[in-house]
């Protein structure tokens, strides 16, 4: 009765280790949903820790933007967004770099105007000391 015991807790244990252990795709997709959450909520100290200190944005209008723009951008609180959100996100890591791809849900006011857009997105991200950035974003806006 005791070994039938003991493999089933060996079972149970093996599931929930599947089942609690995220795969190198979900980390990295969490991670570009958690920082969309700091733009939305204009946490600096996570968009530090997120993007990487070599960080550019390029966007559908070519223009690229650095890390310490985007930040500055959130310290001076425009735009202000209410919706900052990623979807139909694909995931594919190569060891220790990944590249994320999705749209992002965007509303808010700039300039003091509302704005809603749709853009796709495609990220890249690194793995150092065994913590995952992002090194480069772009977006491209859906019409």
């Amino acid at each position: 009765m005791s070994f039938i015991r003991a493999l089933c807790l060996l079972a149970a244990l093996a599931f929930h280790s599947a089942m609690a252990a995220p795969t190198p795709e979900q980390e990295v997709m969490a991670l570009t949903q958690a920082a969309c959450e700091a733009f939305r909520l204009r946490d600096i100290p996570a968009l530090e820790r997120l993007l990487a200190p070599e960080f550019n944005l390029v966007s559908s209008n070519s223009e690229v933007q650095s890390r310490a723009q985007a930040i500055q951008e959130v310290r001076d609180g425009d735009p202000q967004y209410d919706r900052f959100e990623n979807h139909s996100m694909t995931a594919r890591v190569y060891g220790d770099a990944a590249v994320v791809q999705g749209i992002t849900s965007l509303k808010g006011r700039s300039g003091g105007k509302p704005f809603a857009l749709d853009v796709r997105f495609t990220d890249t991200l690194v793995r150092v000391k065994g913590n995952w950035t992002i090194v480069v974003s772009h977006v491209t806006r859906i019409q």
